[in-house]
């Protein structure tokens, strides 16, 4: 029983990927937020181009843009990916 107890304890499954994972998480959230990001400006465009009111549509990207931005200087603090 004490046997175990004196063996140095190592970091579990998945231990340190979980460092290098987190970024990849940021990624797939930017991925995410710029896809909607362009799918918010083709239907911005298109409400203005035949003349539908579009203001809710553009603060809608307004927000996602700035969401994006925020995603992309926040993974930037990350370690790079090895």
């Amino acid at each position: 029983m004490t046997r175990d107890a004196s063996r140095p304890r190592t970091p579990g499954a998945g231990g340190g990927r979980r460092l290098l994972r987190s970024g990849e998480d940021f990624d797939i959230i930017i991925g995410f937020l710029g896809f909607w990001a362009l799918v918010l400006l083709v239907v911005t465009v298109w409400m203005e181009v035949t003349a539908q009111p579009a203001l809710g549509w553009a603060l809608g990207l307004l927000a996602m843009l700035l969401a994006l931005y925020g995603m992309v200087r926040l993974r930037r603090r990350l370690p790079e990916r090895r």
